[in-house]
């Protein structure tokens, strides 16, 4: 299957089912907004070790938000657990947390994922809003209804579809993130673009991700949204198209598993590693130009360095890859492209040719 998507328009405020994001202006007014759209008795505010720090004493004055009880997990993807999860259901409890109480997730990826699932299986589902504060969250893990936990050395293994009540997208938070987390989100961005269009993918491969402007990154935020929400809208349940955003994932996911045991990486970083194997797979099957291939393969070497693995390592990260959710029995599924925009979801590659693409990302 492929289809070609054009997806370049801004985003102000969008729907997707009862999902509503919002770029803020004003912080306290899209927040309290969101808040009275939620009948509740109680609130409370999920947020992780370093959000605590960082990004808490922007909201703690807002008027909406007095007599919130914190609730505060350990921060990075190691912490994304059921030891975590549990925390916050116990937290829940002890607060007096009914079902028409309010979860309001305040930090990045891990935050949104691990309490969007905490809110949507305490008392059978409570409602609950996400404010995420790292540029892979704001394009990527908060918007879309996928919520979860990594389990069994498996990266979000446990978890349902459901969709926060609103995502509130405010980028004045990018000023906390330190170099590495906006190279971490930036990933998800260029497969967005590769998604979308080469006018889109041009502008990201273009833009100065050493010295980022982020004035301009703002805006480059509200089309990374549009493509998702446009995709999302149309699968919610990754039925079809959605697939197009495992772009990257698949052998990404793997890497991300494999550093889990060994040095943990990002998940922007991993998936920008998995973006030069499937390219590389989208080159040798399905032809997608090389010359665009090799670009975004420099782009990504330039800016993300290597993880480092042998040969020896191999049916590891393959034993990884057969845990993918996409995957129909025994074949290990692919989203690839035959050129920009032009997704072809359910593609397979047998283990040689996975090999073959290690070698590529090994070698270059």
């Amino acid at each position: 299957m492929h289809r070609k998507n054009q997806l370049t328009r801004p985003v102000t405020i969008v729907f997707m089912n009862r999902q509503k994001i919002v770029i803020a202006e004003n912080l306290e007014q899209s927040l309290t907004e969101a808040i009275s759209l939620c009948a509740h008795d109680r609130v409370f505010i999920l947020a992780d070790e370093t959000t605590v720090r960082c990004c808490l004493p922007v909201v703690e004055g807002f008027a909406a938000l007095q007599g919130a009880k914190r609730i505060t997990i350990g921060a990075t993807d190691v912490h994304k657990t059921l030891e975590s999860l549990t925390h916050v259901w116990e937290e829940l409890g002890t607060g007096g947390a009914t079902r028409h109480t309010l979860l309001i997730n305040i930090g990045g990826g891990m935050v949104t994922d691990l309490g969007g699932f905490a809110a949507s299986t305490f008392k059978r589902g409570i409602n609950y809003i996400n404010v995420p504060t790292t540029l892979l969250s704001m394009v990527d893990a908060s918007v879309g209804g996928k919520t979860g936990i990594n389990f069994r050395g498996l990266k979000n293994e446990i978890g349902v579809f459901n969709n926060a009540n609103t995502v509130i997208l405010d980028t004045q938070f990018l000023k906390t993130l330190d170099a590495e987390n906006i190279r971490s989100g930036y990933a998800e961005m260029l497969k967005h673009g590769l998604i979308s269009t080469e006018q889109m993918w041009a502008e990201l491969m273009n833009f100065d991700l050493e010295h980022p402007n982020l004035q301009q990154l703002s805006l480059m935020v509200a089309n990374s949204v549009a493509v998702k929400e446009r995709i999302v809208t149309e699968d919610p349940t990754e039925k079809g198209i959605r697939k197009a955003l495992n772009l990257g994932h698949t052998i990404g996911h793997a890497f991300e598993s494999f550093a889990l045991a060994h040095k943990p990486i990002l998940h922007g970083y991993a998936v920008a590693y998995g973006l030069i194997c499937e390219l590389y797979l989208s080159c040798v099957k399905t032809g997608f130009p090389t010359d665009k291939m090799r670009q975004t393969v420099r782009f990504i070497q330039e800016h993300y360095g290597k993880l480092t693995f042998t040969c020896d390592d191999y049916p590891t990260l393959l034993e990884l890859m057969t845990h993918d959710k996409k995957n129909v029995g025994n074949d290990i599924n692919f989203t690839l492209l035959g050129g920009i925009g032009d997704i072809r979801i359910n593609q397979t590659a047998c283990k040689d040719d996975i090999y073959e693409a290690l070698d590529f990302y090994r070698e270059g």
